[in-house]
């Protein structure tokens, strides 16, 4: 009898067991713990997904035999591409090829824009290096989207989303970056213009004599580190434009450091005046934050120099300033010599901050000298959360939205010439796209575009605190030895007294 039952229970268990399986098949769900929420599909990748018309084909282009750390991200990826065929409907299809097997496939997908990556493996107590291949093409009819190389802690999500939203747009809405000023050409701004090209298409305006263009033309207005003398006229021409409902970005400088004389100066420029006619005033002064980049500066020490890095106040590494969809996930922002923001406008505008100092800032009033070598204390930084970028919305006329973003920076955003151009943080060019997405109504992508964890920096710590932590990390390991010292001692003299007792039994 008992075995009869046991018999059945097992079987009972492995029907069980089977259901669940062909359940699972069909309804699945994962739990996602991590921080950003990273491996669930956000609703922006969901609307993007339901809006497909046309079957998108992915062709992920992944060797073979990778190391661990490779393999890892392509288990990521695959996983990811299962997800978007799933919420697709079987739009969305993939394939994985390894184009190391076959010289024609490799030569295609070169010109495609997929690179090849040299990764050093070890094998057989040997370091040899191989060619290896961690891209992907998304193809829809005749467009082809390449995403070169998928990374660890990359955002895949985005690359992908941002890959197919920019193959079925069919008609990209025109950005104006307005020139004739001084202001940098387009070559300039690689970076941001490589994020931009995903959904808008991105021109140089001059403003000019004629009709003003409404934003059915020019969606936004961008308007970066004019330097020349402006006309009043081209004001009157914003102040135009604004009032049919366009957009504007603004970024300037309203001081300049000059490190070949270590002296910053105040910048004037009739930009300021014009602002101020909107409430905004960007201040001549120059924003330190301990929170801040670093400078590479040649030092001696007897007959030898070397180069080191040094905090540079002056290249504060700003935060984002929460609830505001332009800041959402920024955390590592590093502007040059920027100004401090205030609204002194009335309540035609909403002003909101959306980047602003660490705890630990201050201001300085141009003319200044700078000084690369200096100590700075803890002291040196009373102010907190200045401003240094703030957008404006609100009703200019009785049919309009006006919005405006106003960035105390003016160049956040610029590589530079090819020859020599530089590599911008990550988050300065989402700080710059985000506005622009804001500013257009479109802040799908934002989401996205910040989602991944780029800097978790330490909390500043004053330096009554350190020297508290120090001591203690010190004295706390003897304590503790002390402590039980003495707790073992008195055990042991207890102990003696019960064996001195005469009844004490062993």
């Amino acid at each position: 009898m008992k075995r009869r039952y046991f018999s059945i229970s097992v079987l009972f268990v492995v029907a069980i067991l089977v259901v669940i399986n062909l359940l699972s098949d069909r309804f699945w769900y994962r739990f996602d713990f991590s921080e950003d929420k990273q491996f669930t599909l956000s609703t922006t990748t969901i609307n993007i997904l339901e809006k497909i018309e046309k079957p998108v084909t992915i062709k992920a282009y992944f060797s073979d035999d990778l190391p661990p750390d490779f393999l890892r991200v392509k288990n990521q990826f695959k996983e990811l591409l299962i997800e978007y065929a799933a919420k697709s409907n079987g739009k969305v299809v993939f394939e994985f090829i390894n184009p190391n097997s076959d010289p024609e496939i490799e030569r295609q997908i070169i010109g495609w824009g997929v690179q090849p990556v040299v990764i050093e493996v070890r094998e057989k107590d040997q370091q040899k290096q191989i060619k290896a291949y961690l891209g992907a093409v998304v193809e829809m009819n005749e467009e082809r989207e390449p995403i070169p190389f998928m990374q660890a802690g990359s955002a895949m999500e985005y690359a992908l989303s941002s890959a197919i939203r920019k193959i079925s747009i069919l008609e990209k809405p025109r950005i104006g970056f307005i020139q004739g000023h001084g202001e940098p050409v387009l070559d300039e701004y690689s970076q941001s213009m490589a994020a931009l090209s995903v959904q808008y298409e991105v021109v140089p305006y001059f403003i000019a004599g004629g009709t003003v263009p409404g934003p059915e033309n020019y969606l936004t207005m961008i308007w970066i580190r004019p330097t020349d003398s402006i006309p009043a006229s081209h004001f009157l021409f914003l102040d135009e434009y604004l009032k049919k409902g366009g957009r504007l970005l603004v970024a300037y400088n309203a001081v300049d450091g000059d490190f070949i004389n270590f002296m910053g100066y105040e910048s004037r420029s009739s930009l300021s005046g014009w602002l101020l006619t909107k409430g905004v005033e960007v201040k001549p002064n120059f924003v330190i934050d301990q929170r801040c980049g670093s400078l590479t500066v040649q030092q001696s020490q007897g007959t030898f120099s070397y180069a080191s890095n040094v905090p540079f106040p002056y290249l504060p590494m700003v935060l984002g300033a929460a609830g505001h969809p332009i800041s959402q996930g920024l955390e590592a922002v590093m502007l040059e010599f920027p100004s401090e923001i205030q609204y002194i406008g009335d309540s035609t505008y909403l002003a909101q901050p959306i980047i602003t100092t660490s705890q630990r800032a201050n201001t300085f009033q141009a003319p200044v000298v700078i000084d690369v070598q200096r100590q700075w204390q803890d002291s040196d930084f009373p102010k907190s959360n200045l401003v240094l970028g703030m957008s404006l919305s609100g009703n200019q006329s009785t049919n309009s939205d006006t919005r405006m973003v106003v960035i105390s920076d003016g160049d956040f955003i610029i590589n530079g010439p090819r020859n020599s151009a530089r590599q911008l943080q990550p988050d300065n060019i989402n700080l710059f796209v985000n506005a622009v997405d804001w500013l257009s109504d479109d802040t799908g992508l934002i989401e996205l575009r910040t989602r991944t964890v780029l800097s978790r920096p330490l909390a500043q710590l004053d330096e009554n605190t350190r020297s508290a932590i120090k001591y203690l990390n010190f004295l706390l390991p003897i304590l503790l030895v002390i402590l039980y010292g003495i707790i073992r001692a008195q055990q042991r003299r207890l102990l003696r007294k019960k064996r001195m007792n005469q009844n004490f039994e062993i």
